[in-house]
């Protein structure tokens, strides 16, 4: 099993208090090798009042959360009955297991948030190897030779026609392989 990512419908306006109880129960549960990640999707809006500009935080889907787990009876349990959580969007209910999210619609939501579905340390190293999942050069493997931290992007050689070339691609036009 891998791990992806889910929406989780909870109350509106309670997002980041269920948010601290999914963290807090699965670290008292011993679940941290099944549910990884917990946000809450918010992007900056620079706002004019009285002739001031002011950032102010914006929730881009009140009543949601994004849970990246391993989906498994026990993790799957423990998400839905946290407090205030509603249930998981994409799922038929009657106890159906939901859909996880696709890569590139995760890939569009952490993006605007400046963030990434792939941790570079911990999920992606130099020399490991990668699937390109978009663009020309999608569907070929190749193994990662650089990383760029600051603008998310990496240096990967692929084999095209007997021949090792270097190519430059961003986070999420990639998967590990």
């Amino acid at each position: 099993m891998q791990k992806e990512w889910y929406v989780v419908n909870t109350y509106s306006g309670h997002e980041n208090k269920v948010k601290e109880k999914l963290e807090m129960r699965a670290n008292s549960m011993g679940l941290e090798d099944y549910i990884f990640r917990v946000i809450v999707p918010e992007q900056t809006e620079i706002e004019m009042k009285d002739g001031v500009q002011k950032e102010k935080k914006k929730k881009m889907f009140p009543g949601y959360i994004l849970v990246e787990m391993i989906m498994t009876d026990e993790a799957w349990f423990i998400v839905r009955n946290t407090p205030g959580v509603t249930g998981f969007i994409g799922s038929s209910g009657k106890g159906a297991k939901p859909f996880p999210l696709t890569p590139a619609e995760v890939d569009r939501i952490l993006g605007t948030m400046g963030m990434s579905r792939l941790e570079i340390g911990n999920e992606l190293n130099i020399g490991d190897s990668v699937k390109v999942i978009a663009g020309p050069f999608a569907n070929m493997y190749g193994k990662i030779k650089t990383v760029e931290m600051e603008t998310g992007k990496l240096e990967i050689t692929l084999d095209l026609f007997g021949q090792e070339t270097i190519v430059e691609l961003e986070l999420s036009e990639i998967e590990k392989a």
